[in-house]
Parts: C-alpha cells; structure tokens; sequence
C-alpha cells in the first residue's frame, strides 16, 4: 500500500470526493481516505503522478508520505486563527449586541449614526472574514468542482449574513444586521476545529509513541574500534554494542554476554526477559543490566518495530465497512444541506414571515448541519483501537478486521503451537520395580540422543534438564515407523512404541495397562527395554500452554463457540480439547483440510481462526478473521488479519474485546452524527416553532456545529481507558451451537486407507507373513491382505509414506508395485 499526504479536506464530503476521484483511476484496485490523519491509503498499479493528478483535479492537494511521522502542524495554524479572530470579535460584540441589548456606552458619532456604526461593524467582520478566508477559499473551490463541502456551508452562512447585512446598510438604509452573525460564526467554527484538532491529535499518540521509540544511533564495532554512527548506517551483519540502560537499535542476535531486557514497548509485558548467546534482540527494547554485542539480522524498515509502525499506520489509513453509510450519506449531505436551506426560506417567506426571519432560518439550517462528524465517527475510532492494541503487542491490520473480530461468534484453535506449546515434553515417567527412573531415562537418551524425531529431543531435554549422562551405544540402528534399537554394554536395549516393544519383549500387565491410561490422556508412551525384558515407560506430549485454558474460558464467556482443529487421532485431541476446556473438537484433519472445515462452519456463524503454521495459512486466508501468533511462521502471519505479538491466547481474547468495544464506539459516533444533524437541521429550520416555540439563531448553531464533531472524537478517546484484559467488561453475545455431525474431513477420511499392490504372494502363509509386518507400523491400525488380488488394505490412523511400506514389503522378498 502507498500512503499519500492529501491537503484541503475539511469534512468527509471532501474525503469522500477524493476516494471517488483516485477510485477512477485506471490501475487503482482499493482506495481509502482518512479525514483523521489527512493521509490516503492506494493500492494497485497506477502510478503516483497519476494519482496525484487525479486528487489535484478534484480540488485538493496530494504528497508521497515518506515517512510514517505525523504531524500536527494545523493546530498552531488555527490557533492563531482563533486568536486573532477573537481580538476583532469582541469590538464588533461591544458596539452592536452590546450596545443594542445592555445599552453599553458608545461614542456620540455612533450612537447617533446607523450608517456609521454599520460601518464600524462591517469593517471588524470584514477583517475576521480575511482571517478566517480559508473558509471561502475552500467552500468556493469545492462548489466550483461540482463537490462542495463543510467549508461551503460556512462560507455560505457567514457570507449570506454579511452580504445581507451590506444590502441593509448602503441599499435599504435601516433595518437589522447581522455583521456580527458572520464574524461569530466563523469564530466559534474555528474554536471547534481547535478543540477537533488537539482532540484528533490524541487519537494518534500511541502511533507517535511508537515512532519515538526507535532509536536515533548506535554503536557498532568497526576495524575492532567502537564507533558511534547514525541508526541508518547499520548494516545487516555488523556486530553492535548495548550498555545497561541503552536502547537496542536494531533488530539481532546476543553474541556475546548476558542481561534482561525490559520489552515491554514492543509486546506490553512489563517483565524483563532473560538474554544470552543466541537469543534475539529487537529495536527499541531496553538494555536493563548486562553489557552485550549482538549481530545485526534486521535492519531499517525490516526491524520489528518498524512493521508494527507501519501495520499501525496502514490500519489508520483504511476504512471499516461500517463507514460505508456514513460515506453514502456524506457524498449527498451538503447539496442536500443547501437545498433545505433554501426551502426553508423560500418556506417562511410565502408563510407570510418577515425577509430578516425567513434569512435567519436559512443561515441557521447552513450552519448548524455537520457533515465533519459522520466523517470522524469511524476514522478516529479506529485509531484509538489500533494503537490500544499496537500497545499491548496486538497488530489490527485494517480497520476491517479491528470492525470484524468484534462480530467473531465461532473461534477455531489450532492445536499444535497455539493452544500447546509446539515442543513435545517429558511428563510421565514409570518404571519396573528393578530400576530407577534416572538409570530408565539414561538408557532412553542414549538411545534418543542419536535420532532427530521430535519425541526423541523431548527424551534429550528431560536428561540435560536433570544433569543425565547418557552411555555409550554400540550398533546403533533406527527402525522405521518402529523404534530405535543398540548395545549398551553387554546387553541389547530398544525402545519405541507399545505396539513395537510387545512384538519383541514381554510387556507386562501393569505396564500395558499404564501404556493405554497414558495414551487416553493424549500422552505418547514411550516404552523402553533391556534384554528381552521391558524396563519402562518415558511419556511424551505437547503439553497445552499456561493460558490456553484461560483464553479459552475468557471467549465462552464472551459468547464465543470454541473448537480445536487438529490432525492427531480422536484420543489425543479429546484429550488436549478437555484440558483446555473448549466447546467442541474436529480430529484427523489434514493441513489442506482445515480451509474445509473452516468453510463449514461459516454456515454457522462469523468465523475467527487463531493458527501459528504454514500449514494454517489457507484456514486463516478463509476465516472471516484470521488470527497469527506472533512466534509462528512468517507465512500465517502474512495471511492473517490480526497478529497476537506477544504468541499469548489470551491475547485473543483480548483483541475480540476490544474489537466489541470498538464496534461499540462506532455505534455511538454514528448514532451522535446522525441524530444531531436529524434534530439539529428541523430545529434550525424553525419546524418546532409552532409547537414549542423553540428557534435557533445563526450564532447558537455554529456553536453547536463547532462542538458536535469535538464530541465524536472525545467519544473515541474513551477507549484509551478500556482495560483490554478485564473479563468482567465482556461485551458478551449469544452463543450458538455447532452441529459436528454436518462437519466433514473427507479428505483426511480419504488418506485414512490406502491399497497396496504386492507380487509374490502365493498363499494364506504369505498373507499372514504381510499382514504381521505392515500392523507392526504404529501408523497401521488393520491390514486386509489378498494373495490373490495381490494387494494389502491399510487402514490408518496418521500419515505413512510410501518408502516406509516399500522396505517393509520388500524385507519379506516380496515385489512393491506401488500405493494409492
């Protein structure tokens, strides 16, 4: 996405006339406009004199962004306005309202002179007018281009009133003027586009925190020298020095040293995390105690810091769909504005009321209606969220998603990874009675420390972690889809499945019996044997994460339907699904099958998908939000519309949250923007003057226009003070109920049998023969074999490769002819 700075826009009439101009583009696939930030948001192949030429045909000014810095120069600017504005107000308020309502004292040449005092009035309008000329420079710009705005209806009814009040003083010679309806209309105007601007400056304080964060230099090691040099001039590989209380400039790796480091910019945790050798470092994080040199693996705009900056920034610069109606709304609502205006007057006139009152209402109606707030009422909501979020280490991508995850009512978990930790540990040990659990675990490193299978570094892992020395093994050799097997001093050892070590060793009943109690438990048992005789059981799992089952009960109580969607078998997953607490879950699905599934339960309900994966990826691509843990691969985290930085659940939880509440401020912003232009326009109009007796003067409705878009954007600052993580704050909805019965796996049921072709085969002999051996694989449930059919029927319980089937047919000298 390329980012423009656009100049000129005063409401979302104006923002909406610039998104339709660079929208006919030819090459422009998506446009979106922020009136918050004055920034706009291209996508597609046009090129930028294109677009620029485009936005500058339509009345307005565009730039390049270089850079993500904002910045609030306006504020000064209309400040200033104001105050000068204000010096020539008060003297004109003086000598007509003042001396007309409270008889304050005027000079003799005033007091006795309508003309003169006219005069004295039209000149001190006349000069606020030149101040505050941007009004008419833009409002006249807008009518020329057929797209008038907010400005034309100021310029409008503050140059009706003072052109009406000229024909009074030098045509009519008497009658009522309103030389100071046209100044105060302007001032109070631009006392709200003060108050909108420091407001709208709040909104954007957590991208400007960010952007402060990254550091302005380093020191880097240069011919064995410390130098220190400009954060721009690091390049990747150079080695790079962080004292205590230092920030890390980049991006890179602990090559030397030890200390903590305080993070808690990046992911809002506040608790230092311990680094050595080896460990990562990122750009903008506190150096707390230790002196290190790391290498530098991230530089510029690759570091982390700077992608959150920019998700951020492209966040800010996108529209949420719920913005839509008030863009519809906006693109008619100013010609719509001049029309009732006009009626209006035309109106009280042929009732028979008086020019200056029929002239009144019309000005009244100009300035009172306020399309600036129907266009702050989703942008600045937006802002506030997404830099709620980028604060505690949650990343909206686009205002879409931060909309969308508030209306998630089904959340599919991955399992490995996002609601486990990803790394098999040891977390049952039971041995014979004839030894020890550190002589049992010393014979299985030994022989574990040789493979590279997950399960065999969780073995590995467990010894470093209790000081183990494992023996020296002689004839080492890895069965396939069986075990390991070798000679540890004067006697045999093997160790794998229960399936394997039963067909080779004696297992008895206890241990068979804990075995299976383990396996129910969604636990691997590892079971190891020395000399024919079965010694013990290793238990091996992915254990769930300490806040999975908090996350978990967090989004029921939301109202959210959690289910877990795994490729393990039916055991392992209810297991794993009944420690994390979740509603639901779908086993024995395929990689390629969790968009399948996805996809099914669409039919239910709006859809959040929360993986870490490659393989997640299509699922999350397909979900109505896709949610990627921070720590998972670079791929899901490129297809997911929201990234968890801190790889916490519960962070999930916390984004749906926030989400609601977001949602929730639209609303409101919405509801406040549509129903004080619905009441505000009538009362203008005079419509309740013959029921109430209620009327509004020109100067009351500018005031109320000025205040109405501050009120939008002072609604949104709310959600600074949301507590994100607070679950009594839940904005909860009605939970719905899945059927799993209408899920299907069918291609996981697909992969769950597969035929074998075999010659050689000769009798029931040589089909007992291979049925033995293929059940032995722990991927094997059942085999039906034919010598006649010359085949073998697998039914599976988890994938089994072709090469492993070949060796095993092929070691009974049979001929493998192929497996589908």
């Amino acid at each position: 996405m390329t980012q423009y700075n656009i100049t000129g826009m005063s409401c979302a009439a104006c923002s909406a006339r610039v998104e339709k101009a660079v929208s006919s583009v030819d090459g422009v696939t998506s446009c979106a406009v922020s009136l918050l930030t004055n920034s706009m948001g291209v996508e597609g192949t046009a090129s930028s004199d294109d677009i620029i030429k485009a936005v500058t045909s339509a009345g307005y000014g565009a730039s390049v962004k270089d850079s993500e810095l904002i910045e609030n120069s306006e504020t000064a600017k209309i400040r200033n306005r104001l105050i000068l504005s204000v010096l020539f107000l008060l003297p004109l308020m003086y000598v007509s309202m003042g001396h007309m309502m409270w008889n304050f004292p005027l000079p003799h040449l005033l007091h006795e002179s309508f003309m003169a005092l006219g005069a004295v009035q039209m000149v001190l309008a006349l000069i606020v007018i030149i101040i505050n000329r941007k009004f008419f420079i833009s409002g006249f710009k807008g009518a020329i281009h057929r797209a008038p705005n907010m400005d034309t209806l100021v310029a409008l009814g503050s140059g009706a009133s003072f052109v009406y009040s000229v024909i009074v003083l030098f045509i009519i010679g008497e009658g009522d003027l309103y030389f100071e309806s046209a100044a105060m209309i302007l001032t109070l105007i631009t006392v709200g586009k003060l108050l909108e601007s420091y407001s709208k400056g709040r909104t954007t304080d957590a991208l400007k925190g960010l952007i402060s964060l990254a550091p302005q230099s380093a020191v880097v090691i240069r011919d064995g020298e410390e130098v220190t040099v400009p954060v721009s001039q690091v390049r990747e590989g150079d080695i790079f020095v962080v004292r205590p209380g230092a920030r890390i400039p980049v991006d890179g790796v602990v090559t030397e040293g030890e200390t903590s480091v305080d993070e808690s910019a990046l992911t809002g945790e506040s608790l230092p995390v311990d680094k050595a050798a080896g460990d990562e470092v990122y750009s903008a994080t506190v150096n707390c105690e230790g002196y290190v040199k790391c290498r530098a693996v991230r530089v510029g705009s690759d570091t982390v810091l700077s992608r959150i900056i920019r998700t951020v920034s492209d966040a800010v610069a996108t529209k949420a769909p719920i913005a839509k109606t008030a863009d519809r709304v906006s693109g008619v609502f100013v010609p719509a504005v001049i029309i009732i205006s006009i009626v209006t007057f035309v109106v009280w006139l042929v009732l028979g009321r008086e020019l200056p009152y029929a002239f009144t209402r019309g000005v009244s109606v100009l300035v009172i209606s306020c399309p600036c707030a129907l266009g702050l009422a989703t942008p600045v909501a937006v802002t506030v969220g997404s830099g709620k979020g980028a604060k505690n280490g949650i990343l909206f991508k686009t205002a879409a998603a931060l909309e969308e995850a508030g209306r998630t009512q089904i959340i599919a978990l991955d399992k490995t990874g996002t609601i486990t930790r990803g790394e098999p540990k040891v977390t049952d040990i039971v041995t014979d009675e004839s030894i020890s659990e550190s002589e049992l675990a010393a014979l299985a490193v030994s022989l574990e420390i040789k493979s590279e299978h997950p399960l065999a570094r969780a073995v590995c892992d467990y010894a470093a972690e209790q000081g183990i020395t494992p023996y020296e093994v002689e004839g080492f050799r890895a069965l396939t889809g069986n075990g390991l097997c070798g000679k540890i001093g004067d006697g045999s050892v093997v160790g794998g499945s229960m399936k394997y070590i039963s067909e080779v060793v004696t297992v008895s009943d206890s241990l068979s019996e804990k075995a299976a109690s383990l396996a129910v438990q969604g636990k691997t048992p590892l079971l190891f044997a020395k000399a024919g005789k079965a010694l013990g059981i290793i238990a091996v799992a992915d254990i769930i994460k300490d806040d999975s089952a908090q996350a978990v009960r967090e989004l029921k109580d939301m109202g959210i339907t959690v289910v877990m969607l795994t490729g393990d078998n039916k055991k392992t997953a209810d297991a794993i699904g009944s420690a994390a607490g979740v509603d639901a879950v779908i086993s024995d699905v395929l990689p390629d099958g969790k968009e399948s599934v996805i996809k099914q339960l669409q039919q239910f309900g709006k859809v959040a998908m929360v993986g870490d994966g490659i393989n997640d990826s299509p699922a999350l691509t397909r979900a109505d939000t896709g949610i990627a843990i921070g720590a998972g691969s670079d791929i899901a985290i490129d297809s997911a519309d929201i990234v968890l930085m801190n790889s916490k659940l519960t962070d999930a939880a916390a984004a749906i949250r926030l989400s609601r509440q977001t949602l929730r401020n639209f609303y409101e912003n919405l509801f406040w923007a549509f129903i004080y232009n619905i009441i505000g326009i009538p009362l203008a109009a005079g419509v309740f003057v013959g029921i109430t007796g209620w009327s509004l003067s020109p100067m009351f409705g500018a005031a109320a226009m000025s205040l109405s878009s501050f009120c939008v954007v002072t609604n949104a600052l709310r959600l600074n003070l949301f507590n994100i993580y607070n679950a009594k704050s839940n904005v909860k909805e009605n939970k719905i109920d899945i059927d799993l019965s209408q899920i299907k796996t069918e291609q996981k049921e697909k992969l769950m049998t597969k035929t074998v072709k075999i010659e050689g085969m000769m009798c029931p002999h040589c089909e007992a023969a291979v049925k033995k051996a293929l059940e032995k694989l722990p991927q094997v449930d059942s085999a039906e074999v034919s010598h006649e059919k010359g085949t073998a029927v697998l039914t599976l319980n988890s994938e089994l490769d072709n090469d492993t089937i070949k060796q095993t047919v092929e070691a009974l000298e049979y001929k493998y002819l192929g497996a589908e």
